[in-house]
């Protein structure tokens, strides 16, 4: 099988797009994961699926599948590569266009500098929506929560402090003293997959 796509990236998130609506596309998670192998792919951090909408006044579909295959919510640096790959593909020649996504309907507004916003809707911090399961003396009214994290390898136990949104996927954040020594790449790492985020979470330090 061979495939047409475009190499983009916003803000340093990089993304293979691909034109689904005018070549016939199939993709099997192996193959997702494939592309996105820096090695023996093209490299990504994300797939990005153009497709038809069966939706009344919804322009396209907007599918995101993560470099392991998996398919996700949102991601907000991925909507604006895809505004620009419709226009530029002549998918489409609208200012504001309107995209199905995983998690619901986005607009995407590219301006007169060709520059892209998204309107991702309101923020939202409660759990379940998230989804989050905190712990049952956690308050939800303050948005702050916290963690034990066991590093096995290490055998030590790291306590992190962190607030919960969802913007369409799910994402929580970590205020750190000093980004430059703290341990970013173990502690994300092990957020990510923490059985308390049933769908896995989008880790952000600050």
């Amino acid at each position: 099988m061979q495939l047409n796509f475009t190499k983009m990236h916003g803000l340093g998130n990089d993304f293979v797009v691909i034109d689904a609506i005018s070549q016939q596309v199939n993709l099997t998670r192996k193959q997702v994961c494939f592309i996105a192998d820096r090695h023996f792919g093209v490299g990504c951090d994300q797939l990005l699926l153009v497709e038809r909408s069966d939706l009344d006044a919804v322009d396209f579909k907007y599918r995101i599948f993560n470099a392991d295959g998996s398919e996700v919510e949102q991601c907000g640096n991925g909507a604006r590569c895809f505004a620009r790959f419709v226009r530029e593909k002549k998918l489409t020649a609208k200012n504001s266009i309107v995209v199905q996504t995983y998690s619901g309907l986005i607009t995407l507004l590219v301006t007169e500098n060709n520059e892209v916003t998204v309107n991702m809707g309101k923020p939202d911090f409660t759990p379940k929506n998230l989804p989050f399961v905190p712990a049952k003396d956690d308050s939800e009214h303050n948005n702050r929560y916290t963690l034990a994290l066991k590093n096995i390898k290490s055998n030590t136990v790291i306590p992190v402090e962190f607030s919960a949104v969802s913007m369409g996927n799910p994402h929580i954040t970590i205020k750190v003293d000093d980004i430059d020594h703290y341990p970013v790449q173990e502690v994300g790492k092990l957020l990510e997959s923490h059985p308390s985020f049933p769908n896995r979470v989008n880790v952000g330090f600050m």
